[in-house]
């Protein structure tokens, strides 16, 4: 898969993403990621690449010229016209099935806004997709660019050694990851929970899919809205919620009502 990252700050955004197993990724050619500097794309004297917004306000605005001089140069060299995503707070959130659906893409343009933000005809000529990685406002949009291209680039087949990894954790199937352990099987008084270590993998899956329901529970009840329950998963969740109800309520003061179970 193929990113290009058009950015004032491209030395963040490839010495970021350089390392560990996206870097790995790079080097053995499952991946390529293009940081190209928007300010090498200004025909302005001084290498500006903002100005103040029209109507008045704070701060100053990213220019379209050089944005658009930016992506045509990239379409020229290529000779493909790939998506364009822009990564804001307003837009669309950025979760585990958006990855998945830009997965699918062979390239993608990353813009990274900074300032302002970027003169909004730039965003209707390119056509671009707006995503944010949460309700927070940061510097520039390097940070959220590096989070979108990891978390995609684990669908990406080979990125990953072992394949299992890119699809049983946290948010896959809408539910969060169980709790993992490794050695030493007991570690300042904590044991490992007897279930592992009894080689019955059925039992340790069941195990598993339980865990993962009561940490959904616990800390993200909302995801359950889009979550597929079996019906072995309903009879669990109704026998949790009667034992805490017989408790006279959860211990826990993360625990939540959690779904709403017929």
């Amino acid at each position: 898969m193929h990113f290009h990252i058009l950015t004032l700050f491209p030395e963040m955004v490839l010495h970021g993403l350089g390392t560990s197993i996206i870097g790995r990724a790079m080097r053995d050619g499952f991946l390529t990621v293009d940081a190209r500097n928007i300010r090498d794309y200004t025909t302005e004297k001084h290498g500006h690449v903002d100005d103040y917004p029209y109507g008045g306000g704070a701060g100053m605005l990213m220019q379209a010229d050089p944005i658009m001089r930016s992506y045509r140069a990239l379409c020229e060299e290529t000779g493909r016209k790939p998506k364009v995503i822009y990564t804001t707070p307003q837009g669309r959130l950025f979760d585990q099935n958006a990855a998945k659906e830009l997965a699918k893409e062979e390239e993608l343009v990353i813009l990274c806004g900074h300032y302002e933000g970027v003169d909004e005809r730039a965003l209707e000529l390119l056509e671009a997709e707006c995503y944010s990685i949460g309700d927070y406002v940061l510097t520039g949009g390097e940070l959220p660019a590096m989070v979108m291209v990891d978390a995609i680039s684990r669908m990406v087949p080979g990125v990953l050694s072992n394949k299992e990894s890119g699809e049983t954790e946290s948010f896959e199937g809408s539910l969060l990851e169980y709790p993992q352990y490794t050695r030493p099987e007991i570690y300042e008084g904590l044991r490992v929970p007897e279930i592992l270590l009894s080689g019955d993998h059925a039992k340790v899956d069941r195990w598993r899919r339980d865990q993962s329901l009561l940490r959904t529970m616990e800390r993200r009840p909302d995801l359950f809205e889009k979550a597929e329950l079996t019906k072995e998963d309903r009879k669990f969740l109704k026998a949790f919620r009667e034992s805490r109800e017989d408790a006279g309520g959860p211990k826990n003061a993360c625990i939540s009502d959690g779904p709403v179970l017929n």
